[in-house]
């Protein structure tokens, strides 16, 4: 992309000057987002000829990620950083701020300092709800659902998340990939932790005692989804002292939690009640599964094996 002083500053030394910005004036007045920054702080001729640098610089980048194929390939001066007009002292300035793909990429390296298992893999992360094969009356409640939820869902209110259940290969995780991405573009941090590689990591946690450390930003994560729960062997520690920690605190402070499931609840109630060493604790199972209840609506999602 030009720098600005070269589109504009270097003009003055080009044959056709005038014509030239003009051109560049024209183009800049066209864009909406300008027109009504202008009207807004009722600017005249004057401080628009002054300001047209600033304007032309903010017209030229990328804003919420429109030109951007990917972060990576962000075309901004400021790679992940979007303008933003302001008036300061009665002149048009320019802030940069964190755009929707910067901010989650953020957040998701914050969150990996501590929990290793937020891997998924690279389409789940890429994915979005157009993506989606609408090719089944399941497929399509269940991405009206995702999106009522994404729409609805706003920071500090209770909102109630997904129990995401179906076959295996059917594009569960997938969705939820969808939906934290909808969620980044209205700037809210999500966070898909898959549930048998959680297990894992937090009994080798025990080694290095950074157990609470995990367990703080799981459940204090704006929006927690628990991809493939069920798919993990079962302890009474992990249904008990982690799961159940998690999903309390997450009740208690209204925080949303989805889940990704090949089991319905009452599949899952019986996988949670028989441990890895044959123990049968149901009184224990219902308490969990009275917690994914308050906390979840339950929705299929059928069709064929995608991953064939």
């Amino acid at each position: 992309m030009k720098k600005i002083n070269e589109a504009l500053g270097n003009f003055k030394t080009s044959p056709g000057f005038a014509e030239q910005y003009e051109q560049t004036k024209r183009e800049v007045l066209a864009d909406k987002t300008v027109q009504a920054f202008i009207k807004e702080h009722n600017l005249g001729e004057r401080e628009v000829t002054r300001a047209m640098v600033k304007l032309y610089e903010y017209v030229s980048q990328s804003r919420s990620c429109g030109k951007c194929p990917s972060l990576d390939g962000c075309v901004n001066m400021m790679p992940g950083f979007e303008p933003e007009l302001s008036m300061r002292y009665q002149a048009v300035e320019l802030d940069y701020k964190r755009c929707p793909r910067k901010i989650r990429d953020d957040e998701m390296k914050h969150l990996r300092r501590h929990v290793k298992s937020l891997y998924m893999p690279g389409d789940v992360l890429k994915a979005t709800f157009d993506q989606v094969e609408l090719d089944d009356e399941s497929r399509i409640d269940a991405v009206s659902m995702a999106k009522d939820f994404v729409d609805s869902y706003a920071p500090g209110q209770s909102s109630k998340g997904l129990y995401i259940h179906g076959k295996f290969g059917v594009g569960k995780s997938f969705l939820f990939g969808a939906i934290a991405n909808e969620l980044a573009e209205k700037h809210i941090a999500s966070m898909i932790v898959y549930f048998p590689e959680f297990v894992r990591e937090m009994k080798q946690s025990l080694n290095d005692h950074s157990t609470g450390e995990k367990i703080e930003a799981v459940k204090s994560a704006p929006v927690l989804m628990i991809d493939d729960i069920g798919a993990e062997t079962m302890s009474s520690w992990i249904r008990d002292d982690i799961l159940g920690t998690i999903l309390q605190h997450r009740m208690l402070e209204g925080l949303p939690v989805l889940f990704t499931s090949n089991f319905n609840y009452s599949e899952l109630e019986h996988h949670l009640t028989h441990s890895q060493r044959g123990e049968s604790e149901e009184l224990k199972a219902a308490r969990i599964m009275e917690r994914i209840k308050f906390l979840t609506t339950p929705v299929e999602l059928s069709g064929m094996n995608r991953r064939h």
